[in-house]
């Protein structure tokens, strides 16, 4: 099967190549960065539903959760400041460090930056773990975030790097496959913790020791890929890991293609300022845009405050860690719908059918909690068919906003621009998520069973954009990316035509190669007949 491809004139030109069983290993060991970002998303909730840790940390939750006058209103329980705090300082460290780790990418590789997550990963179990005070376990969580940051901004960058253009979707989307088996153990580790006469919220945090390991012996053992190891200077290198990639000994015209956008990116020796450019302008929208979208589905408020929300349905602390397992084996199964569908059905398609999905089970989850939830008492029938729904809206998000939110990004900036474009994702992400982490419990408390309806009217925007601004880049080469915006209805404005490029150049559309340049101009193009195999060193 061929192993990446060339877009010359709207079609797509296969490089020799197949996808071996290296490619596969490589991209699933640093995939695993993911299962510390997912373990942590699900060991919050967990933790936090937890008598003996909020009577250690948080006493005034823990107290407004056994008074009677919580009575009044199941869905205040767990409104507290400093208890959101605890889950949301993660994300506000992941956002600083996301503009370090977009250096680091791009000047000391893929592969040193997903070593360095995995170090302040160690450190913060440490931390979180052994915490005595408060002020212990903040730092363990801002360590923790220093490694999501410098994760989040590597990982998908690598994979799509690493990955054949074919399976570049499925290989990519082994990140959140692996983000949402951390949520799965997560959960399982809290219901079996939860039963711990003493410390198991200690357990719980101790666990994510294990996947911090992981990700750090990918970091010391995995090779950097071709695209970092030509970028700074080291061909050789570069050719030896994409032949050992690709399985073929003929991979000069890929090779080269990879030098072009290298040299390209050379020359912007200012990538933040570069991509505010008009020229950027489709790819930065749809990459912010994407991040802010997914976290108002509601996906993340639900992982992790799983277990509250689910005692907020009238389940007991063991039930509710249980609900919270079925929620997150149902993410894992939908994920890996998801790495088989997405390099066959698209892009846009999973965007728009997740809409539609996620906004019925929304708005019927409003309704049931409505009519059925009496203070803190909801009847055990309607809280089952609440957690079927939630399973619904979940399985929904798992195969489409959750994969894709990270997929497309990587795969649509160009080289120069790729570093940058990846942190103001990861970023614009870790903003967001922060934002409904510090807040959700509170508009818990405030909406009620509207909240659900707040998510609902979102995804009903989230459909508009995606219809309309989303285009389909389901096989493209991430070297050739600039095609598509030239044939999309609204972005074709910010890149010239194809054919108004063959006209001003008089090459042959057939045989043009484009590309970018960083003097200015938004696309320079060349005969591809001047570029034989092996003729750039």
């Amino acid at each position: 099967m061929a192993g990446g491809g060339v877009v010359t004139a709207g079609e797509i030109k296969h490089y020799p190549g197949r996808t071996t069983f290296f490619v596969i290993m490589v991209c699933i060991v640093a995939a695993s960065g993911g299962l510390m970002f997912g373990y942590d998303v699900g060991i919050s909730g967990g933790v936090t539903s937890m008598d003996e840790f909020l009577a250690k940390f948080f006493p005034a939750v823990l107290a407004k959760k056994r008074a009677e006058a919580a009575s009044e209103s199941a869905y205040c329980k767990y409104d507290d400041q400093k208890l959101q705090a605890f889950t949301s300082s993660l994300y506000i460290s992941a956002l600083v460090s996301t503009f370090f780790s977009s250096y680091t990418t791009r000047h000391y590789g893929r592969k040193f930056t997903m070593l360095i997550a995995g170090f302040a990963f160690c450190f913060g179990v440490i931390f979180t773990a052994a915490a005595q005070e408060i002020i212990m376990l903040i730092i363990g969580r801002v360590l923790l975030g220093w490694g999501v940051g410098f994760a989040n901004q590597a990982v998908p960058l690598y994979l799509s790097e690493m990955a054949p253009s074919k399976w570049r979707g499925a290989l990519n989307i082994l990140f959140q496959l692996a983000v949402t088996i951390g949520i799965l153990f997560a959960s399982l580790v809290n219901y079996g913790t939860e039963k711990m006469a003493r410390n198991g919220w200690r357990v719980s945090l101790a666990i994510a020791g294990l996947p911090a390991i992981f990700i750090t012996l990918g970091g010391l053992l995995l090779p950097d890929t071709p695209n970092s190891l030509v970028q700074r200077g080291k061909h050789e290198s570069a050719r030896q890991v994409l032949r050992r990639i690709r399985g073929v000994d003929n991979i000069e015209e890929e090779f080269d293609d990879i030098l072009i956008a290298s040299n390209e990116a050379a020359s912007v020796k200012h990538p933040f300022r570069n991509i505010l450019k008009r020229r950027n302008r489709p790819q930065l929208v749809i990459s912010m845009a994407l991040q802010f979208f997914q976290q108002f589905t509601g996906i993340n408020a639900i992982m992790f405050y799983a277990p509250v929300l689910f005692q907020t349905l009238g389940f007991g602390s063991s039930a509710s860690l249980y609900s919270a397992v079925i929620v997150g084996a149902v993410n894992v199964l939908a994920t890996c719908v998801a790495i088989a569908v997405v390099d066959r059905f698209g892009r846009r398609w999973l965007l728009l059918e997740a809409c539609i999905q996620m906004f019925l089970a929304q708005t019927a989850i409003a309704i049931i909690l409505a009519a059925g939830l009496k203070g803190t008492e909801m009847p055990e029938y309607l809280g089952w068919i609440a957690v079927v729904l939630i399973c619904v809206y979940v399985s929904s998000f798992a195969w489409s906003w959750g994969p894709l939110g990270w997929l497309i990004p990587s795969e649509i900036f160009p080289l120069e621009t790729r570093s940058a474009g990846q942190a103001i994702t990861v970023s614009t992400n870790m903003v967001f998520t922060f934002l409904i982490a510090q807040v959700f419990l509170s508009m818990l408390c405030a909406f009620k069973w509207g909240i659900f309806l707040f998510f609902a009217a979102w995804v009903v925007v989230m459909f508009l954009f995606t219809y309309f601004l989303i285009p389909e880049t389901k096989g493209i080469p991430i070297e050739e990316m600039d095609l598509v915006w030239t044939k999309h209805w609204f972005w074709k404005r910010y890149v010239p035509y194809p054919e108004t490029l063959a006209h001003t150049s008089g090459i042959p559309m057939g045989d043009m190669k484009f590309f970018r340049l960083g003097d200015g101009k938004d696309i320079s193009v060349c005969s591809r007949a001047r570029l034989e195999p092996g003729a750039l060193k």
